[in-house]
C-alpha cells in the first residue's frame, strides 16, 4: 500500500515538553496516546519517521513500525529539518497532536504535493498542523504563531503554488481539555482510551 502513496515519507516530530495546558497528571499519557493514533494513520500510508528524544515515544514508534531520528533539541523546525536532511522528493510533515487523523486524510494532503504545490493545514490559531512538500528541500523552519501564512509565502517566494488544505481531522489539534472534548469520539482509539481514564 505504501508504494501507491504519492509521497515518499512522512515525518512526525514529538517533543517531550509539549502540551503544558493539559492536566499535568495525564499529560504524558495523553501526548503518547495522540502520537500513537497519528503514527497508526501515518505508517498505514507511507514510511514514517518520528523525530524525538523521548524513550517512551521511541518505543511506541518501534511498536508501530516507524523509524527514528534524533531530535537536535532546537525546536520543531530543527527537528523536522534534521529528519528531512537525507530525504528528497515529496514528503508530509504531520504534528503528533492531531489524533483524529486517518490514512485518507493523509492521502488527500499528499495529493497536493503530488500536484507540485505546497499544502498547509492550518490550526485554528494560525499555526501549522501539517505540511505537504513537493520536495523535502523546500522545507524551512517557520513554525510558531502565524506560521501557516509564512509557509504559504515561503512557497510563493520559491515559485511554488501554496494550497490551504481544509482537512478537518488534521486541522483539529489538541492543546487543552476543551480540545479533547471537541474531538471526542472522532479521536483514534488510543486517545479515546486516555480520555476515558481521566479523573
Amino acid at each position: 500500500m505504501a508504494s501507491l502513496f504519492p509521497v515518499r515519507a512522512i515525518v512526525v516530530p514529538y517533543r517531550t515538553n509539549g502540551k503544558s495546558r493539559l492536566p499535568e497528571a495525564a499529560r504524558g499519557t495523553l501526548a503518547l496516546a495522540m502520537l500513537g493514533d497519528v503514527l497508526a494513520a501515518c505508517t498505514a500510508a507511507a514510511q514514517t519517521t518520528v523525530v524525538t528524544d523521548d524513550p517512551a515515544a521511541e518505543a511506541l514508534a518501534g511498536e508501530l513500525g516507524a523509524t527514528l531520528a534524533p531530535d537536535p533539541g532546537d525546536g520543531q523546525g530543527a527537528a523536522v529539518a534534521a529528519a528531512l536532511a537525507s530525504t528528497d522528493g515529496p514528503v508530509l510533515v504531520v504534528n503528533a497532536d492531531v489524533p483524529c487523523a486517518v490514512p485518507a486524510d493523509l492521502r488527500a494532503l499528499a495529493a497536493v504535493a503530488e500536484a507540485g504545490a505546497l499544502g498547509v493545514v492550518e490550526a485554528a490559531d494560525g499555526t501549522t498542523n501539517a505540511l505537504a512538500l513537493p520536495d523535502a528541500g523546500l522545507f524551512a523552519p517557520l513554525y510558531g504563531p502565524g506560521s501557516a501564512g509564512r509557509f504559504c509565502e515561503h512557497a510563493r517566494e520559491h515559485g511554488i503554488d501554496a494550497v490551504s488544505a481544509a482537512i478537518p481531522n488534521l486541522a483539529d489539534d489538541v492543546d487543552t481539555v476543551d480540545d479533547l472534548e471537541r474531538v471526542g469520539s472522532r479521536a483514534g482509539p488510543r486517545t479515546q482510551a486516555a480520555i476515558a481514564a481521566l479523573p
